[in-house]
């Protein structure tokens, strides 16, 4: 009998101590969880102020906001605010180029800080990134051949081979119209020659960006339209970096305060900025 009542005690203790154990592991999962999230939380600020570098990243192919000069070193709008930026932070910035479609992927793993490359702030994107204030507006428009006159606004383009950049927002503009063959690339470069070799009737791109290459390349092609939609253009971070993107935000309404931000649109686009 005396041994049945210890075995039956030992039970009991065993249950109670099952348990206290049981929220005891609760209690240690949400404390890591906590402690994770807090962790993550600044993460790429406390990164940033540790390595005095920020990363940036961004295509590098496509001028005027980011490409590279003769002598193999970054150019562009893009390059210049980063500079900007990283300066009022208090420190360097480094340029990775990445591929379009790798771009956001690269920065989930933590292979950049930041993404300024031309990004536009869209619902989708924002389940996956946040993004930091706009800091270009612009707004996507139909660019023909020289002697094509009859596409000169977004309906006009059913029944017609029309290029654009894959996963971009011109995608989702193009795709917007049925009967469009929409036909997708990876370089802008790429469906401009197309364009021009006759084997898209238009193309649809940002108006800044063909403004500059019809000017600085002499391309025979046109803009044929107005804007079709304004585009708000974010740097996009991880999420959970609040207080870094508190700090970019601050110093891009700086630059935008005391003129510097002007000067640099107007060295790259010759004109104001366009208001949001």
């Amino acid at each position: 009998m005396k041994m049945k009542k210890t075995a039956i005690s030992a039970i009991i203790l065993l249950f109670i101590f099952g348990l206290l154990a049981a929220c005891g592991s609760e209690d240690t999962a949400e404390t890591t969880a906590a402690g994770e999230a807090e962790g993550k939380s600044g993460g790429v600020l406390e990164r940033m102020e540790e390595s005095k570098e920020l990363n940036v990243a961004f295509e590098g192919t496509y001028p005027p906001f980011n490409f590279i000069d003769e002598n193999d070193e970054f150019q562009g709008f893009d390059v210049d605010i980063s500079n900007e930026i990283a300066e009022r932070l208090g420190v360097e910035a480094n340029f990775i180029a990445t591929k379009w479609d790798g771009l956001i992927g690269g920065l989930k793993a933590d292979k950049f800080d930041i993404i300024i490359g031309q990004m536009t702030v869209t619902e989708e994107r924002k389940k996956s990134v946040d993004f930091t204030d706009p800091y270009v507006i612009s707004g996507s428009v139909l660019v023909t051949r020289e002697e094509t006159d009859d596409i000169t606004k977004l309906e006009d383009i059913k029944g017609k081979n029309v290029g654009v950049g894959g996963g971009t927002t011109f995608e989702e503009v193009a795709n917007s119209v049925d009967g469009a063959e929409v036909k997708l690339y990876k370089a802008v470069g790429d469906y401009i020659q197309d364009l021009t070799n006759k084997r898209l009737d238009v193309i649809i791109n940002d108006q800044l960006l063909i403004s500059y290459n019809i000017k600085e390349q002499n391309l025979p092609i046109k803009i044929s339209s107005d804007i079709l939609n304004k585009d708000e253009i974010g740097m996009a971070v991880n999420k959970g970096n609040e207080d870094f993107i508190e700090q970019v935000n601050a110093a891009l309404s700086e630059m935008k305060e005391d003129g510097t931000y002007a000067e640099i649109y107007k060295k790259w686009f010759g004109t104001e900025p366009l208001e949001s």
